[in-house]
C-alpha cells in the first residue's frame, strides 16, 4: 500500500515576519502509524525539497511521542529534506492522499491548481484523500463532476474559528478554514477546541486540529482495507 503524503513549501506568516510551516504532530504522528503497519509513504510539496517547519509546533510544549520520535529519526529528517515536486506526482502510483496541516498550507495549498487537480484526480480515481486540522485549506478550489465545490453537501471538518482565535492568528491568515468550508457548502462540525475529532464521509475524511491527526490517519487506513 502506497499512500502520498502533501506538505506545504509556504514559510512566511502573512505580514508578521514570522515563520510558519507545517505542523511537526500532523505529519509524524500520521506517517508513523502508517509505516509502522507497513504503509510505504511518499512525501511531497509544490516546490519539492526540504518543506518548512512551523517553529510553533516545535516548541517544548507541543512535543508528543511522535515528534520526539522524528527529532532522532535521522532517515526520515534525510527523507522529508527531499520531497518530491508536487507537479510530478500521480495519483495513479499511489492509493490515497493525506495532507497535513500548519498554517502554511493555507496560502500555497489552498491556491495551487496543481494540488487541486491532483486532489480531483485520486477522488475521480476512487480514491481516499484527507486532511488534518489547517490542510483542509487545500479543498478551498477543489470541484467534483458536476463542477461545484467537492466539500458541497458533505460532512466535514477542520480547524475552527474558536481554535484560530485562542492561536491569535485569526487576522493573519488569509482565511478561516471552518468558514471557508461552510462557505463552499460544506456540512461543518466540531468537538471543543484541541479535541480529538474527525470525520468521513465518502472518500472524503477530515480532522479538526493537531489532536486528530491519528484519528484521520487511522480513518485512512481503514478505508483502504476494506
Amino acid at each position: 500500500m502506497k499512500i502520498l503524503f502533501v506538505l506545504t513549501s509556504h514559510d512566511q506568516l502573512g505580514n508578521t515576519g514570522e515563520k510558519t510551516g507545517f505542523w511537526i504532530e500532523e505529519f509524524a504522528s500520521p506517517y508513523y502509524y502508517l509505516v509502522d503497519k507497513g504503509v510505504d509513504v511518499i512525501l511531497a510539496s509544490p516546490n519539492g525539497g526540504q518543506p518548512p517547519i512551523d517553529p510553533t509546533s516545535d516548541k517544548p510544549e507541543n512535543q508528543t511521542e511522535s515528534t520526539i520520535r522524528f527529532k532522532a529519526d535521522k532517515d526520515l529528517q534525510e527523507k522529508l529534506s527531499r520531497t518530491h515536486k508536487l507537479s510530478e506526482v500521480s495519483s495513479e502510483d499511489y492509493d490515497a492522499v493525506f495532507y497535513p496541516g500548519g498554517h502554511g498550507p493555507l496560502w500555497d495549498l489552498a491556491e495551487s491548481e496543481t494540488s487541486a487537480k491532483l486532489i480531483e484526480s485520486f477522488y475521480n480515481s476512487n480514491k481516499p484523500v484527507s486532511f488534518v486540522c489547517h490542510a483542509p485549506a487545500a479543498l478551498k478550489h477543489v470541484k467534483n463532476t458536476d463542477g461545484e465545490p467537492l466539500v458541497k453537501g458533505k460532512k466535514v471538518t477542520g480547524f475552527t474559528n474558536t481554535e484560530e482565535a485562542l492561536v491569535q492568528l485569526t487576522d493573519v491568515v488569509p482565511f478561516l478554514v471552518e468558514d471557508m468550508l461552510k462557505e463552499n457548502g460544506g456540512i461543518y462540525s466540531k468537538k471543543g477546541d484541541f479535541e480529538e475529532y474527525a470525520i468521513e464521509d465518502g472518500l472524503l475524511i477530515t480532522g479538526q486540529n493537531p489532536a486528530s491527526s491519528e484519528k484521520v490517519a487511522e480513518m485512512l487506513l481503514a478505508k483502504l482495507q476494506k
